[in-house]
This record gives structure tokens, C-alpha cells and sequence, in this order.
């Protein structure tokens, strides 16, 4: 009965949220306005985050026989050892730290109308592991072990009309992947509800309007992983008579047309469907949990757990202070990406429609064997120079577009709860004429349509692809 409701108001809804991204500021939030409530988020509340040593990580120890670093209650998370296997990647077996969290958390956003536009409830949120401290976050993030209480701090705000059962508007409801880099078979539930009642915004709380939001997403390191990955999920559809009103931008016409139910795709739903799956059925990934005290190639000190190479990525601990959170003091590990990575769409006007290029990636904690990713998903830094097939295909092509070329390039976190300073540049690049449509064979064009329909469903596009995804309906 719940998917039959949100079929049914698909049409309606993919119009509504389209119209209220095209309006014009808010008549809740000015744009200016949002700024000045967001620098007083920042002053009103204190934030300290203070590397340490694991031996002084209140509440987490190496346990005696895995030496796996837990937390004493058993439940949040776990850093633990990981053997993957696969025929999927360069090199076939290797071994690594991953953060293990079998728990599916909440990542919400509450909406309602106000003058005809909707309106998001987003929360300026402090993560540890933040470039810059704050950033703005869903109405709802949190995992279950928070939310439930399990530290023992206040409750969430917002938490009750999130969970079942409830009297608001389910508009989108799916469970979604994390990074499978650094997590182990990691998913969230992804859900947006609208509500007609008045709802009093707590001061860490504003509305915003979809617009604005999308504006918001050009600005460096502001909207975070987990908003970007819930606004992604949003069915947005353009109307057909759109791709005719773009001042003589190609683009943005091709794209307008790309969101259209009616759209002229390179690949019907059934051929792209089956190459996903020819994909999840020929090809292996076996994930085998390992003492964290038996990696190979990986080296442990007093404050860090990091690759004898100086690549890919370091576990440390920080001891965490925050007025404004649940609890107001914490420490936890955090994963430390060793450099900045490079993700991007690369975009072809074919026939008058935008296609996106995607390919099929596992990582070493995929749900799956395979998902949807950008079409450059990499860390430059971690590639080997010496090797004449190290470079990934078409990252040289995006790393030297052509400025005009350049549609979108912004960087953006990852999800601070986890992760420490972990930054990408994420890219949407429009392709030259002469760019081919014969892709090797792991590569396929989609239109955007076809993203916004399957990613209204789980584990077909990886976050980083969701982000990208997010970022393209800024560019409308």
C-alpha cells in the first residue's frame, strides 16, 4: 500500500519539487538572511576537536585477541580488518582497515510549503571530522545507536516524525549505500517527508527553498554529505515544453530534455538494466572480516593506523567537545583519507538529450559487487605512477577540460561523523563534440531521467554518484 501512495503522487510530486526549485528565494529564509543565521550557528556554539593518542579514546580499546578497536558498549561502530577479493579492480586481493556499522541510520528532511514553494528543514550540524567545523546537514541524521540513545545524551530533534508510525507525507523512502571504500556493506535510509503542520524551527534549524539549496551547493564545503545524498533522491522530472527556454544554452536545454519522461535514450531501461546485472552475475567480490591485527601492508603506533605507503588512508582518534550536541563530549576513531580525490560526471548532448557517463566500480566493502559511480572516481594521489595502465580512463580528459567545458566544480565533504577532513573535487564536465559515444565496455550512457527514476531505489548508484547527481540539478 505505501509504494502504490508514492506511485500514484509521483507525477505531482516530481512537479511540485521541480517548481520550487525554479522560484526565487524563500519568503521564510532570505538567502542573506540564511548566512547571517548560519555565522551565528557557529558563534553561538563552541567546537573543539583534538587529535589524541588511541590509549586516550574515552569509552574504545583494542581488543586483546583481534586488536579490532571497539566500543565498549558494543554497539555504534567498529574499526576492523578486511580481505577482499574480486576480479573487478586492478589488483585482485588486498587487505585493509574498514569501519564495520551494521546499523542503518536515519538521514531525513522534513518539507512544507509556504507561499506554493517548498521548503526543507536542514540543520547546521557540527561534525568531528569536518574540514571547517559546521556544515549544513538534513533535518535527521543520525545512526541508531544515537537515536536510540544508546550514549545516554538528549534526544534528537525532529527524531518522532521520522519514525513510524507517523501522520506526514512519505514523498521518498530508500535505503542507500555509503562510500564502500571505507565502509562494510553500509546503508542509511534516505527519506523525505512533507508535513502541512506548523512546525517552530530550533535555533540550529532554518527552512530553506530548493532553490536556494541548489545555490548553496556551489559554495565550497557547506552542504554535506548526507543533505546532498537525501536531496538526490529527490524525483525531480522537467516538464516537456522546458528544453525551449534556456536562452540558447545547449546544455541546459539537453539537460531539461534529459529529465523529461519522454526523452530519447541511448539505452532503453531493460538494456541498461541488464548491463547492471550481466555486470552483479559475471564478476566476483568476496569480503572476508579479519583481526584488524593480521592487514598486511598496514602498520600501528600509538596514534595512527596507516599504510606503509603513505597512501590510501589513516585511522585516528580525536577527542570531540560540542555544546550543541547530544552529548557534549565524546571521542571516537576517524578515517583520514591521505589526499583529495577527483569525481565527476562527463556529460554528451546526443540527439538533443544529455547523457551522463557511468560506469560499474566495486570497493572493498560494496553491497553488491558493483554499483553505479562517476564516470572518474578516483584519488590521483593513490595511483602508481610506474604502471602504464595506472591512470583510470578519462581522468586525464576531465583533469584538462576546457574552462567553458566545465559546468560544475565545487568541493565537497564527506560525512564528518566518520571521516576526517575528507575532502573531493566533484566535476560535471561537458563533453566536446568529438568525444565518442563507443565506450569501453564497464562505461554506459544514461540520461538523467533514467538516474532519477533508479536511484529512487537502493544500492544502483554509489554516494559519491548520488552527490554528483544532486550537483546536476543545480545546473538547470
Amino acid at each position: 500500500m505505501h509504494s502504490g501512495t508514492l506511485r500514484n503522487a509521483s507525477g505531482e510530486t516530481s512537479r511540485r519539487f521541480w517548481e520550487s526549485a525554479a522560484a526565487a528565494g524563500s519568503p521564510v529564509t532570505p538567502t542573506a538572511k540564511f548566512h547571517e543565521w548560519f555565522a551565528e550557528c557557529r558563534a553561538r556554539n563552541e567546537y573543539r576537536v583534538t587529535p589524541v593518542a588511541f590509549e586516550e579514546l574515552d569509552g574504545w580499546s583494542f581488543e586483546r585477541d583481534t586488536r579490532n578497536l571497539v566500543h565498549r558498549s558494543g554497539r555504534f561502530y567498529s574499526v576492523q580488518g578486511l580481505e577482499v577479493r574480486t576480479d573487478r579492480r586492478k589488483t585482485g586481493t588486498w587487505t585493509q582497515p574498514i569501519i564495520v556499522q551494521p546499523e542503518i541510520g536515519i538521514l531525513g528532511i522534513l518539507v512544507k510549503e509556504f507561499d506554493g514553494v517548498l521548503h526543507c528543514l536542514m540543520q547546521a550540524k557540527m561534525e568531528p571530522g569536518n574540514v571547517n567545523t559546521l556544515q549544513l546537514s538534513p533535518t535527521i541524521q543520525a545512526t541508531y545507536s544515537n537515536y536510540t540513545r544508546v550514549h545516554g545524551g538528549n534526544s534528537i530533534p525532529y527524531l518522532e516524525r521520522f519514525l513510524s508510525p507517523r501522520s506526514d507525507r512519505v514523498l521518498v523512502d530508500a535505503l542507500q549505500s555509503e562510500q564502500g571504500s571505507w565502509f562494510l556493506r553500509k546503508r542509511n535510509r534516505n527519506i523525505v517527508i512533507e508535513t502541512t503542520e506548523d512546525i517552530p524551527p530550533h535555533p540550529d534549524f532554518c527552512w530553506l527553498g530548493i532553490g536556494q539549496l541548489h545555490e548553496l551547493m556551489r559554495i565550497d564545503n557547506l552542504v554535506n554529505m548526507d543533505a546532498r545524498t537525501v536531496l538526490s533522491c529527490i524525483p525531480f522530472a522537467a516538464p516537456a515544453d522546458l528544453a525551449s527556454g534556456h536562452g540558447g544554452d545547449s546544455f541546459r536545454a539537453a539537460l531539461a530534455t534529459s529529465l523529461t519522461e519522454d526523452h530519447r535514450a541511448l539505452h532503453d531501461r531493460a538494456g541498461l538494466l541488464s548491463w547492471f546485472t550481466e555486470f552483479k552475475a559475471r564478476h566476483t567480490l568476496t569480503q572476508r572480516l579479519i583481526p584488524l591485527g593480521e592487514l598486511r601492508n598496514w602498520n600501528r603506533t600509538s596514534k595512527h593506523i596507516h599504510h606503509e605507503r603513505g597512501k590510501f588512508f589513516t585511522v585516528l582518534g580525536v577527542d570531540v567537545h560540542a555544546t550543541n550536541r547530544e552529548v557534549t563530549r565524546w571521542a571516537q576513531p576517524l578515517l583520514a583519507p591521505s589526499s583529495q580525490g577527483v569525481l565527476a560526471f562527463v556529460t554528451k548532448n546526443i540527439d538533443g538529450v544529455l547523457h551522463i557517463l557511468v560506469q560499474a566500480r566495486t570497493g572493498a566493502g560494496t553491497y553488491d559487487v558493483v554499483e553505479m559511480a562517476p564516470t572518474v572516481h578516483c584519488a590521483p594521489a593513490n595511483l602508481d605512477p610506474g604502471a602504464a595502465d595506472a591512470r583510470p580512463p578519462f581522468l586525464d580528459y576531465v583533469l584538462t577540460a576546457r574552462p567553458e567545458r566545465i559546468r560544475y566544480d565545487v568541493i565537497h565533504s564527506e560525512e564528518g561523523g566518520r571521516f576526517y577532513h575528507a575532502q573531493n573535487r566533484y566535476l560535471v564536465v561537458e563533453a566536446d563534440d568529438d568525444f565518442p559515444i563507443d565506450v569501453p565496455g564497464e562505461f554506459i550512457w544514461v540520461t538523467a531521467q533514467q538516474i532519477v527514476d533508479l536511484n529512487q531505489h537502493g544500492n544502483y548508484f554509489n554516494v559519491e554518484a548520488r552527490s554528483l547527481l544532486a550537483a546536476l540539478h543545480t545546473l538547470w
